[in-house]
């Protein structure tokens, strides 16, 4: 019998891991949605408010967090201030979802404080990017579903701009099918891959390495963007990543936006599209150039931990989420 436990315990890991993820249940007009600022701070009020404006023209209650607009030096608050509206947004049974205010940076102070017993019991939906990328991993090591989309900050854009990017949140949020065609990108790597969408920002992820809330990319598909950074730090953040693993195991790569990248004085010498392809050069799985989420304003809605396909051919790459 001693012998079996061992087995006995590797067969339920791995029925564990290969479980489909708990996935909020869309939204319902009346439901409750919070904004909250779990990371830096709120510098525009007018981002908020409208914010609440387009959430209700979706039929959609509104509460804030109490520390939303509160301010310490680089953040919305202190941590324990921060802390507090993030857990009792997640806790909160009438909250359906929680929109984060904006990124920056803070989110990874306050995630080991935070409880997500009865969120796992009753998941609802985490919205953001960038800094959030670190409640995305966490959660999705939960094994939880989470949403990839803008946040209230990114109302500062042009409407005719930001168009898809609150069209698709909408259309996540409330349960509507996910899927894009997007033009080919002469770097593309073409070929067809299905998996579960994981991933976020590369320097944010890059920074969980090690942790319990680091990428798990066996079997699945990874998506990276990145913004501010010189071609050699991304270079380096992609270098961590294939030191760990992450890039050996996962079945495709997703590059979303590379925004305003910096310009290296002397010159780095490639293009931020052949510095990927010959870290992973010894690797067949298709790589996909141009993807539309990220810090630009075009910031298309992804569903992080739910199964994606993708068909890349030398016209278009074909995107679609599993409902």
């Amino acid at each position: 019998m001693k012998l079996l436990l061992p087995l006995l315990l590797g067969f339920q890991i791995a029925m564990a891991q290969n479980q489909p993820n708990l996935r909020p249940a869309p939204l319902q007009k009346g439901d409750t949605l919070a904004i909250v600022a779990p990371a830096g701070v709120v510098k525009n009020e007018t981002d908020i408010h409208r914010a609440v404006a387009l959430a209700e023209s979706w039929g959609l209650t509104v509460v804030l967090g109490k520390q939303v607009f509160e301010k310490n030096h680089h953040f919305a608050g202190t941590d324990a201030q921060r802390l507090s509206d993030l857990q009792w947004a997640l806790d909160a049974p009438s909250i359906k979802a929680i929109w984060c205010a904006r990124g920056g940076y803070g989110s990874i102070r306050i995630l080991d404080a935070l409880n997500f017993q009865n969120f796992q019991k009753k998941p609802k939906w985490l919205i953001g990017y960038s800094d959030i990328t670190t409640l995305h991993s966490h959660l999705n090591r939960l094994g939880v579903e989470t949403l990839h989309a803008m946040m209230p900050v990114n109302l500062e854009f042009p409407e005719p701009d930001r168009r898809e990017s609150v069209a698709t949140l909408q259309r996540a949020l409330f349960g509507k099918e996910l899927q894009y065609v997007i033009p080919a990108s002469k770097f593309n790597r073409k070929g067809v891959a299905s998996g579960v969408l994981v991933g976020g920002n590369l320097s944010i992820l890059q920074g969980l390495l090690g942790s319990k809330s680091a990428l798990n990319t066996q079997g699945k598909i990874l998506f990276l963007e990145e913004i501010g950074e010189y071609k050699y730090q991304l270079d380096r953040l992609l270098q961590s990543l294939k030191r760990s693993g992450a890039l050996d195991k996962c079945n495709a790569l997703l590059i979303g936006g590379m925004t305003q990248i910096k310009k290296n004085n002397p010159a780095y010498g490639k293009e931020v599209e052949t510095l990927i392809l010959e870290l992973v050069q010894e690797h067949s799985y298709p790589v996909i150039f141009g993807v539309p989420a990220g810090h630009d304003p075009e910031n298309r809605a992804l569903f992080l931990g739910r199964n994606l396909s993708l068909s890349a051919s030398a016209e278009e790459v074909v995107l679609k989420f599993s409902n």
